[in-house]
């Protein structure tokens, strides 16, 4: 694993540490974290080492994690050597604010805490065994799966991996392979083929003229479906050719929609057929996967534990510089004052339910949103410096009150398409700066609001992320989306570049922008975002439901829409000064309340440095230059006498986005 130059962690306290890390971010500041000891006891693991050695020497290594776990108490370090370790560490005490505990990748080494296990054993599958499985499943035979059992592509092997084949995951040499499914996706997670419902598809059912299996092929398969802001999860309850009926609609919509509603259906054998599947039968506890060689010459693993950090009861904890591979890292309700510092995790979090057998939306949409990725609840934790890719659901989910994510790269999250993200944002007064997100299903920052037992709430602070290639599973979403109905308490949603949604369906686009506050979000400021290639626009305000009040919208650039705020009374409170781009619904919009002023004519030219490569400084023409209502500490920084309109003041320095690193 890269190790990070001594100057980023050294002898500094996590406090400087953090400090440092925000000291650009226009002031917004970082959670309180304790300060290290001078001193303390080193132990050491590897994984040539014995548990029953002493562990203080790199001669006497411990042989696990969990046996430095047992003995640490406030102020020790477990220094850890190269190598993988599969385990799920469960500390048995906490540090403290002047002593905390630390677990560290020694200088120079890889670590890995693997949650999955290798799998051997396999042989060719023959066409007796094709023969023996039809007995169960008779359209197994003269199948695509039975065609590749004579080419010699299919092996198998006995392994217990559960009832649930929808928690199964199976990796190929550190990559995941797919459950057998048709259409085959391949094997970008965020880049499936996709299949649409077509002409006569109803209510729950799918017609399809490509659906060209024997009828009852699919009776009892599992069906993936997603339309609109809705990605489901149900049964096939009865099928023929060209159609399959499903046991439910998918809940929100309760309907399949023609040409507009994607699905694809897994669960059946005789799919077994393209590179990088399998199949498991749990039942006779048999995996079967496709190879074009024998599986034994690869390093085939499955998924054993989802945790290699149970900090559940933990408080003043550091893990540093330690990968991560199909499994994560949790904090509890009570931790606080825990660091991860430069986390390197793929794959953290897997299932391939959603609403399993449920019917209500609620469940549905919000499934993964609080249980998957890095999952940082209590106070004042946070996780820094990390790279983060590959989940089902989150790359973070931040619960509880005063918890940082700060310089993250996190990237191929959300591959179910549900409201999870690149960080999903619950509790309030979090934190969360500086990281890039890229190619996620849906949100790159789902920002949600609640409050905390026996805490006083505030407010949340979302600036200077970079993100782009999102909605590629979901639509009606944003970069940073919102919802709903909630009183944010000033949050703060400024200095972010939103870009480049990737939407790979062929349904409507409709609401995707950079900012989103849908559905009745109020009190946010909003303020010096910047977008490209957002439909509607760099912000977009939903006032349907309770309104959209007291919102602040000031100086973004890249345009924006209006939805809802034309009722009486509808948006009262809410500013929007000084933006740069077409406002859509402007007709009228006054009339719930808001006021609209100085923003810049959409058909006048704001004269920017470089719009086609996407630099929207001002140039020294720009008549966007000292037009601006002056709003401290929003708009400050030009050399101009009044501010200007958009993102980026005339005359000031250039700011950026992103992790900086």
């Amino acid at each position: 694993m890269r190790r990070r130059p001594p100057s980023r962690t050294g002898l500094w306290s996590a406090a400087a540490l953090l400090a440092s890390l925000t000291m650009v971010a226009a002031g917004h500041p970082a959670a309180a974290h304790p300060v290290r000891p001078l001193a303390g006891q080193t132990y050491y693991v590897s994984p040539a080492g014995q548990d029953t050695a002493d562990g203080k020497t790199t001669g006497t290594p411990f042989r696990h994690i969990q046996r430095c776990a047992d003995v640490l108490v406030p102020g020790d370090t477990c220094l850890i050597l190269s190598g993988t370790y599969e385990e799920t560490v469960v500390p048995a005490r906490s540090g403290t604010a002047a002593l905390p505990i630390t677990y560290r990748a020694a200088p120079g080494a890889d670590v890995t805490v693997s949650g999955a296990s290798r799998i051997g054993g396999f042989e060719p599958v023959t066409a007796a065994d094709v023969t023996a499985i039809a007995q169960a499943d008779p359209f197994a035979a003269n199948s695509q799966f039975s065609d590749a059992v004579a080419a010699g592509h299919i092996y198998s092997t006995d392994v217990d991996l559960g009832a649930d084949v929808s928690t199964v995951q199976v990796f190929t040499d550190k990559t995941m392979d797919i459950e057998a499914q048709w259409p085959y996706p391949g094997l970008d997670l965020l880049d499936p083929a996709l299949q649409y419902a077509g002409a006569g598809s109803a209510d729950a059912t799918v017609a399809d003229a490509d659906l060209t299996r024997p009828a009852g092929y699919w009776d009892g398969a599992r069906a993936l479906t997603g339309y609109w802001y809705i990605s489901a999860t149900t049964t096939v309850k009865s099928s023929a050719v060209g159609s399959v009926t499903l046991d439910a609609a998918p809940p929100c919509v309760h309907k399949v929609v023609p040409a507009e509603t994607r699905y694809a259906l897994s669960g059946k054998i005789g799919e077994l057929a393209h590179p990088g599947e399998w199949f498991y039968d749990a039942t006779a506890k048999r995996l079967y996967l496709y190879g074009a060689d024998d599986p034994d010459s690869h390093v085939v693993e499955a998924k054993r534990r989802t945790l290699g950090f149970d900090l559940t009861n933990t408080g003043h904890t550091t893990i540093d510089g330690i990968g991560l591979f199909a499994t994560t890292v949790k904090t509890g309700p009570t931790s606080t004052g825990v660091t991860l510092d430069g986390i390197k995790g793929r794959y953290l979090s897997h299932y391939t339910d959603i609403t399993r057998g449920a019917t209500d939306c609620g469940s549905t949409v919000t499934r993964g949103v609080g249980d998957t990725g890095i999952i940082l609840d209590g106070t004042h934790n946070s996780v820094v410096n990390s790279d983060l890719s590959l989940s089902a659901g989150n790359g973070i989910a931040l619960r509880g009150q005063n918890n940082t994510a700060t310089d993250n790269v996190i990237h191929d999250v959300d591959y179910m398409g549900t409201y999870a993200a690149g960080i999903a944002v619950q509790g309030n007064s979090q934190t969360v700066t500086h990281n890039t997100i890229s190619r996620v299903g849906r949100s790159g920052i789902n920002l949600q609001w609640n409050e905390v037992a026996g805490l006083t709430p505030g407010k949340d602070v979302i600036a200077y992320n970079d993100i782009s290639g999102y909605a590629r599973m979901s639509l009606d979403v944003a970069a940073i989306y919102t919802c709903c109905s909630a009183w944010m308490m000033g949050t703060a949603i400024d200095h972010n570049v939103l870009h480049d949604p990737a939407p790979a369906t062929t349904s409507t686009t409709f609401g995707i922008s950079g900012i989103y506050a849908d559905n009745g979000q109020s009190d946010l400021v909003i303020a010096n975002n910047v977008g490209w290639g957002n439909r509607e626009g760099t912000v977009m305000l939903n006032g349907l439901g309770t309104g959209s009040h007291d919102n602040g919208v000031y100086n973004n650039t890249g345009g924006m829409t209006l939805f809802y705020v034309k009722e009486p009374g509808q948006s009262t409170g809410t500013k929007i000064y000084n933006n740069l781009g077409t406002i859509r619904g402007l007709a009228g919009a006054t009339d719930g309340g808001l006021v609209l002023s100085d923003n810049l004519d959409p058909a006048v030219d704001p004269l920017f440095v470089d719009a086609a490569n996407h630099d929207f400084r001002l140039t020294a023409g720009s008549p966007a230059r000292n037009q601006a209502i002056a709003l401290p500490g929003i708009n400050d920084g030009s050399v101009d006498p009044a501010p200007s309109l958009g993102a980026y003041q005339y005359g000031a320095p250039k700011w950026t986005a992103g992790a900086r690193r």
